[in-house]
C-alpha cells in the first residue's frame, strides 16, 4: 500500500469556533445507477464507495478580500463566493490537495461540500452533513437519486472492509463528459429498460450488500462487475466503447484474463478500479501493472468507512 499520509481530523462535531477551519474528504468511486436514464418511476439512484486517496484538503479563514491558492483555485473561489454571498464577509482558502478533476471520482462534487463544510463551520451555521452520506459518513452507500429540488437520500450503508483494497488507473490523457457535454449525453440516450433496472436492484440489494455485510469478496466483486458491465454497455455509444480510455481498456482486459470479475470505469471515467482481495495481492498486481502500462498512473488505496475531517484551529 502506498503511503497517503492522514490528516489527524475528527469528524464534524459543532467543536468551538476558531479563527480557521480544515477540511479533508476522499474521492468517490461511482459504481454506476439503478436507473442511468433517469427516466423511470425511480430514476438514478446509485452506488458508490468513498476513498482514502485522492483527496481534497483545504484550510478556510477570514480574510479582506477574496483569495484562493493552490490546486483548484478557480472553480472553489465561485463555490467560495456563492456560498458567502449572503454574509457580506470576504475569505482567504489553501487548497492544500485536490481530487482530480473530470476524472470520475466525484471532484466538483467534494470540493463544493468541503468549501461549504468550511464556511458553515466557520460561521456556525446549521448544515445537515447527515443527509450527504458519502460526504459525512464513508463507505458503500446506496441512494435513491436526487428528487426533485432535494439531494439523494441514503437508501442504505455499509462499511468497507478494510483488508479489501482498490487498484486505481488513471490516464493522463483522456478525460471524462463533464458540464453540458454530460447534460446533452444523458438527453442523447434512450431509455433504460425497466426489466434491467429490477435486475440491478436485485444484485446490489441481495447480492452486492449482503456480501458486504459478510465480507465475501468473490460474490461483491461479482456483483460490482454485472453492474458495470451493463453501465458500459449502455453508455458505449457515447464513449467510444465500454470505457472511454483505450488505455484503461487494455487494463481491465488484461485484469479479467487473470480472473478478475470486480472491475470498471467510476462514473463518466477515464478513471479505472479493480477490487483486489488482499494488501499482498494488490501489491503484486500494482508492481506488474506499473510495468506493463507504463503510461498510466496507478494507485493502491483503501476503502474510507469515515466521513468528512473536520478540524477547527
Amino acid at each position: 500500500m502506498e503511503a497517503h499520509p492522514t490528516t489527524g481530523h475528527g469528524p464534524i462535531d459543532g467543536s468551538p469556533a476558531g479563527e480557521a477551519v480544515t477540511v479533508t474528504t476522499g474521492a468517490r468511486l461511482h459504481f454506476g445507477f439503478l436507473d442511468p436514464s433517469g427516466r423511470g418511476p425511480r430514476p438514478f439512484g446509485s452506488l458508490g464507495l468513498a476513498l482514502e486517496w485522492p483527496r481534497t484538503t483545504l484550510r478556510l479563514r477570514r480574510a479582506e478580500t477574496f483569495t484562493a491558492e493552490g490546486p483548484e483555485r478557480e472553480r472553489a473561489l465561485i463555490y467560495l463566493k456563492r456560498f458567502a454571498a449572503a454574509s457580506g464577509e470576504a475569505y482567504a482558502l489553501h487548497i492544500e490537495e485536490a481530487i482530480p478533476p473530470h476524472a470520475g471520482l466525484g471532484s466538483g462534487t467534494q470540493l463544493a461540500l468541503a468549501v461549504g463544510a468550511a464556511l458553515t463551520t466557520l460561521e456556525e451555521r446549521p448544515l445537515d452533513f447527515n443527509a450527504i452520506a458519502t460526504f459525512a459518513q464513508g463507505g458503500v452507500v446506496l441512494d435513491s437519486g436526487p428528487g426533485a429540488g432535494a439531494l439523494p437520500t441514503m437508501l442504505d450503508r455499509r462499511p468497507f472492509p478494510p483488508h479489501w483494497r482498490v487498484l486505481l488507473m488513471f490516464d493522463p490523457a483522456a478525460s471524462g463528459l463533464h458540464g453540458a457535454s454530460e447534460t446533452a449525453a444523458f438527453a442523447a440516450l434512450p431509455d433504460f429498460p425497466h426489466f434491467k433496472t429490477k435486475e440491478l436492484r436485485r444484485r446490489v440489494l441481495l447480492e452486492a450488500l449482503p456480501a458486504l455485510a459478510e465480507q465475501d469478496f468473490q460474490s461483491f466483486a461479482a456483483a460490482i462487475g454485472a453492474l458495470q458491465a451493463e453501465m458500459g454497455a449502455y453508455y458505449a455509444p457515447l464513449q467510444g466503447g465500454p470505457y472511454v480510455s483505450p488505455q484503461v481498456a487494455r487494463v481491465l482486459h488484461w485484469l479479467a484474463s487473470l480472473g478478475l470479475t470486480g472491475i470498471g470505469q467510476s462514473s463518466w471515467g477515464p478513471t479505472g478500479f479493480a477490487f483486489i482481495a488482499s494488501e499482498e495481492q494488490g501489491r503484486a498486481l500494482l508492481t506488474e501493472a506499473r510495468a506493463q502500462f507504463a503510461q498510466l498512473d496507478f494507485h493502491l488505496v483503501e476503502g474510507r468507512n469515515e466521513g468528512a475531517g473536520i478540524a477547527r484551529h
